[in-house]
């Protein structure tokens, strides 16, 4: 198992890890409950500690994946930049679900701003986790590409030119 295939397999974790803890914390608030809200901070943390798993193997990821045909260094970099904003974002949440846990441990009449907060964070973070998997995803995905288009017409060209050939 190379250091692509490590990147695989964790960088899905904080991606849905983030969306799970925003449901979770969404389900809290719909039914008044303390201790579902305060579950969503602990997957919060989780999807910190995924996201520091996933930021940390992409560099060798992209070494594995610089060599095969079809990559886009544009692809790459922009994947890199959305993966480094997650990155901190994911870490601001963990850290502000860390802060709100205190918060309500220490039964601090200001733990539901914390919450709220969290609530904020966990919005802005999939919206982001959104171009990270997506930009990732492009790299070697060509049929999700926005120029996926030009790739069809350019392989049918290609196939065309090989069927000259058996004539």
């Amino acid at each position: 198992m190379n250091e692509a295939h490590v990147h695989l397999v964790v960088n899905h974790l904080p991606i849905v890890g983030v969306l799970i803890g925003f449901l979770v914390l969404i389900a809290g608030y719909s039914i008044k409950n303390r201790q579902i809200k305060n579950t969503s901070l602990g997957i919060f943390l989780f999807s910190a500690v995924a996201s520091a798993a996933a930021f940390y193997s992409g560099e060798g990821a992209a070494d594995v994946v610089e060599h095969l045909s079809g990559k886009s260094e544009t692809l790459m970099h922009a994947h890199e930049e959305y993966a480094e904003l997650f990155f901190a974002m994911t870490l601001i949440l963990g850290g502000a679900s860390v802060l709100t846990a205190f918060f309500e441990y220490m039964k601090f009449p200001f733990a539901s701003y914390g919450f709220l907060v969290v609530l904020l964070l966990s919005v802005t973070t999939i919206v982001i986790s959104n171009y990270v998997g997506t930009s990732g995803g492009e790299i070697t995905h060509l049929e999700i590409r926005k120029d996926a288009d030009v790739i069809k017409i350019e392989t049918k060209n290609h196939d065309n030119n090989n069927d000259d050939d058996d004539d």
